[in-house]
């Protein structure tokens, strides 16, 4: 078993600066190249799961994917093959999680959301057009600078389509019961590229309002309910990115943006999207409205002895 590394030490000809981002798998470090004076990100598993192989199976998927692929949306992997242990070499990229944002500021203006979406569009369209679903897509693996360039990374539960299906079968025994898994996922389908383009749609619901839009329900109540409507939460949320956001969100693939390329020019021609009577908003807007007319009904039920015994005692005066 190889030994953890650390920052000031030397992992063959690159010298480990300082860690970034640690999982339950791995640790990301910045480093640099001594052969190039190139600064890079070093990916090395944590020694308890290097061995491991359906981590080193999701490992080396990723490293091929990513040495596939050349799009300014994704981070290039180096194709260096002179390693003394498994780890992964990748040009460095200076942004940070999308998370790390939506915790700073909780949520973010729609025409900033609309930017970094529209950016992730560019970059799944490019891995859609080459049979590539990502199937863990979720604010933690976005990455964003401060141009609102962003990266997307963590390529180890992608799956080509068409592939043979690979072990392990259930997306949420990999990532969990994400908040982001597609309902077809959670009935135990492999989704396709549809299934990220409803986590996109979380994720721009998530940036708009500042929560997921099934906050506090269980996973399978995904396929039952609606959300809130974005415009509840956020009034600056246009109905046409609203609209965007429902179309993201059907619970049916089918009837879900085709690809992340349409749903990128919805989102750069938003003056061109007609917004549809759904059936859900007036569903919402009704049992919304249920709880209000209880109320009104038992105020005027506890008015009527009230308005009696003020009759009875205005007539008696009279």
């Amino acid at each position: 078993m190889n030994p953890q590394v650390n920052p000031g030490e030397q992992l063959d000809h690159y010298r480990i600066d300082a860690v970034v981002a640690r999982s339950p798998t791995a640790s990301i470090f910045r480093g640099i190249d001594l052969r190039t004076n190139r600064q890079v990100a070093i990916k090395v598993p944590h020694p308890d799961v290097e061995g491991d192989p359906v981590f080193f199976n999701r490992f080396h998927r990723e490293e091929e994917i990513g040495k596939s692929l050349d799009h300014p949306g994704l981070l290039t992997v180096l194709p260096d093959t002179d390693h003394s242990r498994v780890y992964m070499v990748t040009d460095w990229f200076d942004g940070k999680p999308l998370r790390e944002i939506l915790q700073e500021e909780k949520k973010i203006s729609p025409g900033h959301a609309v930017l970094i979406a529209s950016g992730i569009c560019d970059a799944l369209g490019y891995i859609q057009r080459h049979g590539i679903v990502h199937r863990n897509l979720k604010p933690e693996n976005v990455l964003v600078d401060a141009q609102n360039q962003i990266k997307l990374i963590n390529f180890g539960s992608a799956a080509k389509t068409g592939s043979r299906r690979i072990t392990f079968t259930n997306l949420a025994q990999v990532v969990g019961m994400s908040e982001y898994i597609s309902p077809e996922e959670l009935n135990g389908k492999r989704g396709d590229g549809r299934s990220d383009i409803y986590a996109l749609g979380v994720m721009l619901y998530e940036m708009v309002t500042g929560q997921t839009p099934f906050l506090g329900t269980r996973p399978f109540d995904r396929v039952l309910k609606y959300p809130v409507p974005p415009r509840e939460i956020e009034l600056a949320v246009s109905p046409q990115l609203q609209e965007v956001i429902y179309r993201a969100l059907e619970r049916e693939p089918k009837n879900r943006y085709g690809n992340a390329h349409d749903l990128g020019v919805d989102l750069g021609h938003l003056d061109r999207v007609g917004v549809a009577d759904r059936p859900e908003l007036k569903d919402w807007h009704r049992l919304r409205s249920q709880p209000l007319k209880r109320v009104v009904i038992y105020v005027s039920i506890g008015l009527i002895p009230i308005t009696i015994f003020g009759l009875l005692i205005y007539f008696a005066r009279h």
